[in-house]
């Protein structure tokens, strides 16, 4: 690793993307001369990532097109590689390729890490680059605004302990969404600490710029959830289901009741839809109005995510891979 700091272990880095672009350029080149190596795994882009991220020196994994694509698949092959090939690294920093690392953020991380052996992983405060580009961004900015400390969990961008990663068996390469929540809960099940850093990490280009967008990446959650509280949901941590119950409670038990209602008591229609202005009202004293109101819009498309799962589950719909909204 070319730093400052010689004594650190082998540090590498695995960066996912499809169709990324000029955000691919800028996350590799983020990385440049920061990890000890560097690999990009595709999951067929139609652009020219693949010859992008070789021109930029970084190793090039392309995921088999037979397979449905997930973003677990995708991190699972790129530690594969590092791990198969050359020298083994002791930590290795997950970036999604719509992302920049910070300045900084490599070094600080791998300190933390080397000064505490039981942490499995550590997190920075990821943000938008565009939040005033639409309110959508600036949505999602808040939502990366996450408590430092002791954490359950951390996104797509982290530094990992290769050997804690490897001893859980990596990422759940089946999951469509809420991979590393998933991965997280089996590290502190096997007795490892997460922890988040008051520290600048990623910059997060989600050019988010239209309704449809936001509402299937709300969708993609609602599946998340429905499938972590599946998998985990019977454990102790309880794992989304109560995120799960919100969604289907709010986005589809209610507007049916209200759809149920209407043939008996229009009176009794309108006193059930007066739920959602209330639920504004109650949400906005801690979070302000606009995302008091996506918060409790977002319900829907939640809901619709996690019918989604357990329709897949029953095999009465079709099995599918990424929930794309770019």
């Amino acid at each position: 690793m070319q730093s400052d700091t010689p004594s650190f272990p082998a540090i590498g880095a695995v960066a996912i993307g499809r169709n990324e672009g000029e955000r691919l350029a800028a996350c590799l080149r983020s990385l440049a001369g920061r990890v000890d190596r560097l690999v990009y795994v595709d999951s067929g882009s139609t652009d020219n990532s693949v010859r992008r991220a070789r021109d930029l020196g970084a190793e090039v994994v392309q995921l088999d097109l037979s397979r449905p694509f997930t973003a677990a698949r995708a991190r699972n092959a790129g530690f594969a590689q590092l791990m198969e090939g050359g020298r083994p690294p002791v930590f290795v920093q997950f970036v999604d390729g719509d992302c920049e690392i910070v300045e900084g953020w490599i070094e600080t991380a791998a300190a933390r890490m080397q000064a505490d052996p039981g942490l499995a992983a550590v997190a920075g405060r990821r943000r938008e680059l565009r939040p005033e580009a639409s309110r959508y961004n600036r949505l999602i900015d808040a939502e990366w605004a996450t408590p430092v400390g002791p954490a359950r969990a951390v996104g797509g961008d982290a530094m990992l302990r290769a050997a804690a990663l490897a001893g859980i068996g990596g990422y759940r390469g089946d999951l469509i969404a809420g991979e590393e929540p998933e991965m997280c809960l089996r590290l502190l099940r096997a007795g490892w600490r997460i922890e988040r850093l008051d520290a600048e990490m990623t910059r997060h280009d989600a050019a988010l710029l239209r309704f449809g967008q936001w509402w299937n990446r709300s969708r993609r959650a609602g599946h998340a959830f429905a499938e972590g509280a599946a998998l985990h949901g019977l454990g102790p941590e309880r794992h989304w289901v109560a995120e799960t119950r919100r969604a289907v409670l709010w986005g589809a038990a209610l507007p049916a009741a209200v759809l149920a209602s209407l043939a008996v008591s229009p009176a009794a229609a309108a006193a059930l839809l007066l739920a959602y202005p209330l639920q504004v009202a109650r949400l906005s004293r801690r979070m302000g109005l606009e995302r008091a109101l996506f918060t409790t819009l977002g319900k829907f498309p939640e809901a619709l995510g996690a019918i989604e799962y357990h329709l897949r589950r029953t095999r009465l719909a079709r099995p599918r891979g990424l929930i794309e909204y770019k």
